[in-house]
């Protein structure tokens, strides 16, 4: 059933009319003027058709009926006001939900979120992981990090990286027989396979490489197993670059080959319309987009080392 509700904006008015008993000082508790505070209250009488207060000269009395409408009322805004405080207070410190892909969570967003919480303790970041898209509204979702072409509709989709693939593998296999100085040296290693879009068959050919069996090899499931297995050295892996940037800076994985095949889907920072008014999105957004940009220092540091220590050789 539809609620009967009076014209919402004269209740303020009442109400700091019924508290004080004063037309005056409702008006100075709410910066507006006398007359502002005497026609909304007006306007509340007309529309319920009852006399709230008993106008003297000098001052207001409420009427039996106003004094109960103000108990109500009162109580009414109060609740409303509890919640929009805690409403305000959850949107700008406590927890803030975060959707991703569980790859995308595993090898990026985790490892480094310690250093998101050092500067901001107060904001306690909650990780869904789903390969389903979330719904902000009905799963509660304050900011996510989704992949795919950021065509997404009634929500601020913003580019935070894009992804190229190509071959790592440990630096051990740059030390073995057979070592990894060009593509044609794949011949003797194994290929390791994960669900990528892109597969071993679309690099083989884009490097002019044929006679390789593309489908032999280990393969995985998930892109973090395919990932350890190519630290330890079991063979070499098409990496993703959003996944592997971490490795590659640290080390612990190289690129043995410069060809890299750009993906046509890259990741979106994506939150509602005027999601950036709440302080602890926009901190968060912020965040991320300081970290790709860390990334892309360590690894061209990382990079230049390596170039540095070959050159030596």
């Amino acid at each position: 059933m539809a609620r009967r509700l009076p014209p919402l904006t004269t209740l303020p008015a009442f109400d700091a009319a019924a508290r004080h008993l004063s037309f005056t000082k409702a008006a100075a508790e709410l910066n507006v003027t006398h007359g502002a505070i005497s026609r909304a209250v007006r306007h509340l009488e007309d529309g319920l058709g009852v006399r709230l207060f008993d106008r003297g000269t000098r001052s207001v009395e409420l009427t039996a009926e106003g004094l109960a409408y103000a108990a109500e009322v009162g109580a009414a805004l109060d609740r409303i006001s509890v919640a929009t405080m805690a409403t305000a207070a959850s949107r700008s410190s406590g927890v803030l939900n975060v959707s991703t892909s569980d790859g995308f969570a595993g090898r990026w967003l985790v490892p480094r979120l310690h250093r998101f919480h050092r500067p901001h303790p107060d904001i306690d970041v909650c990780l869904s992981t789903s390969g389903v898209l979330a719904d902000f509204v009905r799963d509660g979702i304050d900011i996510a990090i989704r992949y795919g072409e950021g065509n997404y509709d009634n929500v601020t989709s913003e580019l935070l990286m894009d992804e190229d693939v190509s071959p790592i593998c440990s630096p051990e296999l740059l030390q073995r027989k057979h070592p990894l100085r060009t593509p044609e040296d794949l011949r003797h290693h194994r290929l390791i396979h994960d669900n990528f879009r892109i597969a071993w068959s679309t690099w083989l050919q884009a490097a002019g490489l044929y006679g390789i069996d593309h489908t032999s090899g280990v393969k995985f499931e998930t892109a973090a197993y395919a990932i350890e297995a190519a630290a330890q050295g079991e063979g070499v892996l098409l990496g993703r670059s959003a996944l592997v940037s971490a490795d590659l800076a640290s080390g612990r994985l190289v690129r043995p080959f410069d060809l890299a095949l750009k993906s046509r889907w890259s990741y979106y920072v994506v939150y509602p319309e005027g999601g950036l008014r709440h302080r602890k999105l926009r901190a968060f957004r912020d965040w991320l987009f300081s970290e790709t940009t860390a990334d892309e220092h360590r690894l061209k540091r990382s990079l230049s080392a390596n170039d540095s220590a070959e050159s030596s050789v």
